[in-house]
């Protein structure tokens, strides 16, 4: 076997040809993909489309593609967490830059444009529910991107080091990172979303703060969040996915951005009294920049 061919053990495919959980093939994705965390979303995204072509589900990993406005576009769920962005990223890659009969790597490679459509918890006073923040950057309080070579640019790692230093952390087992957003998408979408830092959490419960019949090892680090400043950057939500996204993006080549509706907002105690409302306002807002 030629050493430029990846191994059947690295790139699972299926007995289709498709790639192994998302179990799609090259010509079932478009050049545009939205991801959402709820498979229930994906639907929601699709009926605004002018047209589906595919449609495909694999356990958590539901996929319509069609068209919108004359762009080929995916709506892809990928479940809740980071580790499912391992899954869904570098499978995305794997059909777009890898050549899957022969299993070698191409060498003319496709950006994508990936942008998250999600929900968020909101950690700053002047954002309520229903409001919508695009993420300047992923903050990573995941591992994720410690298992790849991934190094920050020298703002990300400023702001890494300032997180660390204000929020105690400089010690801890939790080693933050920083990935930033694509800037042209960024600008795009800044001019008419708030934009802020993105903290994304590891788990629901001890990494959030919560706690049930675990006690949580940092029970304040949320309500810490609101109060971190840096060079007029400002954490303006947390969630579970961003940092991921970002991170696996930019290494891979792709274009990222994420886009949340606040449900519900910390400091102020409040949650959305009609979530699906204020998502399906986002939704629609978002693809209409995106493909106008």
């Amino acid at each position: 076997m030629s050493s430029n061919v990846i191994p059947d053990s690295e790139l699972v495919l299926n007995p289709d040809g498709s790639v192994y959980h998302l179990a799609l093939r090259p010509e079932e994705i478009g050049d545009i993909i939205i991801t959402a965390g709820d498979p229930d979303r994906v639907a929601t995204i699709s009926k605004h489309f002018d047209r589906i072509t595919v449609q495909r589900q694999k356990r958590e990993f539901v996929t319509h593609t069609g068209e919108l406005n004359g762009h080929r576009i995916s709506a892809i769920s990928t479940g809740i967490g980071t580790d499912n962005i391992d899954i869904v990223l570098n499978e995305l890659d794997a059909l777009v830059n890898i050549d899957l009969p022969t299993r070698q790597i191409k060498e003319n490679k496709r950006s994508l444009t990936i942008i998250r459509m999600g929900t968020s918890g909101g950690l700053q006073a002047d954002l309520g529910v229903d409001q919508f923040v695009v993420s300047s950057h992923g903050l990573g309080l995941d591992n994720l991107l410690h298992y790849y070579d991934y190094e920050g640019s020298t703002a990300e790692e400023r702001i890494t080091q300032a997180f660390a230093e204000q929020l105690g952390l400089t010690d801890a087992k939790v080693k933050p990172y920083v990935a930033a957003a694509d800037n042209e998408l960024l600008a795009t979408f800044s001019t008419h979303f708030t934009a802020g830092i993105t903290v994304t959490c590891s788990g629901f419960y001890g990494p959030q703060g919560r706690q049930l019949r675990l006690r949580p090892k940092f029970p304040t680090l949320l309500d810490r969040l609101p109060d971190f400043k840096y060079d007029g950057h400002r954490i303006t939500n947390f969630e579970m996915e961003t940092s991921g996204i970002y991170g696996l993006g930019r290494l891979l080549g792709h274009k990222c951005l994420s886009i949340n509706t606040i449900i519900a907002n910390r400091v102020l105690r409040q949650f959305s009294k009609d979530p699906h409302a204020a998502v399906e306002r986002m939704i629609a807002e978002s693809l209409a920049l995106l493909t106008s």
